[in-house]
Formats: C-alpha cells, structure tokens, sequence
C-alpha cells in the first residue's frame, strides 16, 4: 500500500524546481503522489492551509507539511 503525498505549488520558478527535484523524485511505489497546482486549482487553498501549508513549494505526507525553499505565501495565493 502507498502512502499519500500532495505537492502543492503556484508555478513560480522554486515551485517548479522543486516539483522536479522533490515530488518527481518520490518512489511511486510507496507513495501516491498528487501535484496541485494553486494558481489553477484556487479552490484548494483552504485545503492545503488545512493541512498546515504556510508557503509553496510544500509536500504534504501522512498529514505532516514539509516546506520546500520559499516561493510565495499562501496568504499571497489568496488574490
């Protein structure tokens, strides 16, 4: 069984780094990796702060956010 991952990001120039380095990277074999654009996918933010999300790039395992490099608040994703 995999455990779930969510990447979340806004598409800036360290989101997309770190999609390329971090959640490409995960073995898919033990996690279920999903990428959630925020930009595009808007609708999301409330459930990516939910689950402790402060900025982006961020990976969130098991429930647990971890913070990648810095590229923009979710404060900022708010419009």
């Amino acid at each position: 069984m995999s455990t779930k991952a969510v990447f979340y990001h806004a598409g800036c120039p360290v989101c997309v780094d770190a999609e390329r380095t971090v959640a490409e990277g995960l073995d898919r074999d033990r996690f279920n990796v999903e990428i959630v654009h925020l930009g595009d996918q808007a609708g999301r933010i409330a459930e990516a702060e939910s689950s402790g999300v402060k900025s982006v790039p961020a990976l969130v395992i098991d429930g647990q956010a971890f913070h990648i490099n810095h590229g923009a608040d979710l404060s900022a994703l708010k419009g």
